[in-house]
C-alpha cells in the first residue's frame, strides 16, 4: 500500500505534518475530512514502495517473535537505538534485518518508531504501526508490543491449523490427478493399440470407452493446449479478482460456497474480532480501530459491513446496530459486543468472541478433515473403476464373440 506525505491543518488553525498509509490519494483526504481536517499539501512518499519490493514480505512468526523481544528489552528499559541494534544482529531472516537496520537508523536519526516502521508497508501494516502509535502516546509500547506478539502468535497458530487440517486432503487430491493422468496417458494409449490389433473399430466401443480414448489422444497429441488453457483460465482469474468487483463477486462466492463458506467465515470472524479487541485494548480509538480492522479482516464483503458500521458510529449510532443490519455478524456477536459496549468492556467481549471463533475453526477443521478423507478416496476409487471398467469392456464384447463362435 503507499505512504503519502501530508499537511494539513488542525482545529486551532494550525499546521501539522505526517506521513500514512492510504489506498490512494483519495481515500486519504477522504478519512481527514471525516475528522474534520482539511489537507493542504499531499504527496506519495518516492521510495516507499521500493523499498518494500526490495525487501519483501517478513513471515509472522519470525514479527511476533521480534514483537516479544522487542518487548522484553524495552521493558527492562534498554533504548529504542540499543533494541533495534541488537535485534537487527542477531535477526536470522536476511529481509527483516535489512528492515530493522533501516529503522534503527531512522530512529536514531530523530523519526519516531512508528514513523520508521510506516516506510516498510508490507512488513508493518495497519494494526502494527496503530498499536505502536498507541503505546509511543500512552507511554506503554513495552505493553503494545506484548499484545501485538499475543495477537501475531494467535494469527499464526490459526494459520497453521488451517494449513494443516488442509495438507492431506491436498496431497491426495494431488495423487489422484497425478494417477488419473498417468493412467489416461499411458495406460489407455495402451489399450487403444490392442484394440485396433484384434480388429475393433470406433463404432464397436461403448460410448465411455470412446470418451477415455479420445481424452487419451488429447492428452497425447495435444497437451500443450490443455496447459496453455489450464495457464490462460488461472491468468484471467487472477485478473478479474485484482479488480475490486471481482474481488467482490470471489469473497462473495468464498462466503456462500456450501461447507468452506461457513469455515471462511468463522476465520474471518476469529480475525475481525481479535484485531478490534487487541486494538481497543491498546487505547486506539474506536473509528481508527475500525478502520484498522476494515483492512486486516481478509473479506471485502466484511470490510464494507465495517465501515458502514464505522460512518453510522461517527453519526451516533451503537457499534451493535449496524453490524446485525448488515446479517454477517451472528445475533451471539452482536449481542456480546453490545453487552460490552454498555459495560465498558467491550475489548474483553471482543477477545471472549475471537476465543469461541478460533475454537469453533479448529472444531470445523477436523470434522472437515474427516469427512474430506474418505470422499477423496471413494472419488479417486470411483475414477479408477471407471477407467478399468471402460478398458475391460470392449475386451468383455470380443470374449462374449468368441464364445458364441466356439458354441456355434
Amino acid at each position: 500500500m503507499p505512504v503519502y506525505s501530508y499537511t494539513f491543518r488542525d482545529a486551532s488553525g494550525g499546521t501539522q505534518k505526517g506521513t500514512s498509509e492510504a489506498e490512494s490519494e483519495d481515500v486519504l483526504r477522504q478519512r481527514f475530512e471525516e475528522q474534520g481536517f482539511t489537507i493542504t499539501e499531499v504527496s506519495q512518499i518516492k521510495g516507499g514502495r521500493t523499498r518494500a519490493k526490495r525487501y519483501g514480505k517478513v513471515k509472522l512468526s519470525n514479527l511476533s517473535v521480534f514483537c516479544r523481544q522487542f518487548s522484553t528489552m524495552v521493558d527492562a528499559g534498554v533504548s529504542l537505538v540499543r533494541c533495534l541494534d541488537v535485534l537487527s544482529r542477531q535477526q536470522q531472516d536476511a529481509k527483516l534485518k535489512k528492515i530493522l537496520i533501516d529503522v534503527g537508523e531512522r530512529v536514531e536519526g530523530g523519526e519516531s518508531l512508528s514513523r520508521a516502521m510506516q516506510r516498510h508497508p508490507r512488513t508493518f501494516n495497519n494494526l502494527f504501526i496503530g498499536l505502536i502509535r498507541a503505546g509511543e502516546v500512552g507511554g506503554v509500547l513495552e505493553e503494545s508490543l506484548q499484545r501485538l506478539a499475543h495477537f501475531l502468535e494467535k494469527d499464526v497458530e490459526l494459520r497453521r491449523k488451517v494449513k494443516a487440517a488442509l495438507t492431506y486432503p491436498v496431497l491426495v487430491l494431488i495423487a489422484a490427478t497425478g494417477i488419473v493422468i498417468f493412467l489416461v496417458s499411458w495406460v489407455v494409449p495402451q489399450f487403444a493399440a490392442l484394440f485396433k490389433d484384434i480388429g475393433l473399430k470406433d463404432q464397436d466401443f461403448p460410448a465411455m470407452t470412446k470418451f477415455l480414448i479420445d481424452l487419451s489422444e488429447v492428452f497425447k497429441k495435444q497437451w500443450w493446449i490443455v496447459l496453455i488453457s489450464l495457464v490462460c483460465v488461472i491468468f484471467a482469474w487472477k485478473l478479474f479478482v485484482s479488480t475490486r468487483f471481482g474481488r467482490r463477486v470471489a469473497d462473495r462466492i468464498k462466503l456462500k460456497i456450501p461447507v468452506f463458506g461457513k469455515l471462511h467465515h468463522k476465520i474471518c470472524m476469529a480475525r475481525f474480532s481479535r484485531t478490534m479487541g487487541t486494538l481497543l485494548t491498546s487505547g486506539v480509538p474506536i473509528l481508527q480501530a475500525m478502520e484498522t480492522v476494515a483492512g486486516t479482516v481478509g473479506n471485502t464483503i466484511m470490510s464494507d459491513a465495517v465501515l458502514e458500521a464505522r460512518a453510522r458510529i461517527r453519526e451516533g449510532d451503537r457499534i451493535g446496530d449496524p453490524l446485525e443490519a448488515s446479517r454477517l455478524f451472528p445475533p451471539m456477536v452482536v449481542h456480546m459486543i453490545g453487552v460490552g459496549e454498555e459495560s465498558g468492556s467491550l475489548d474483553f467481549m471482543l477477545q471472549k468472541i475471537a476465543d469461541f471463533y478460533e475454537s469453533e475453526v479448529e472444531a470445523t477443521l477436523q470434522s472437515l478433515t474427516a469427512a474430506l478423507e474418505p470422499v477423496l478416496i471413494v472419488l479417486l476409487g470411483f475414477v479408477v473403476g471407471f477407467i478399468v471398467i471402460a478398458m475391460f469392456m470392449p475386451l468383455i464384447k470380443v470374449i462374449e464373440g468368441l464364445s458364441q463362435g466356439d458354441m456355434d
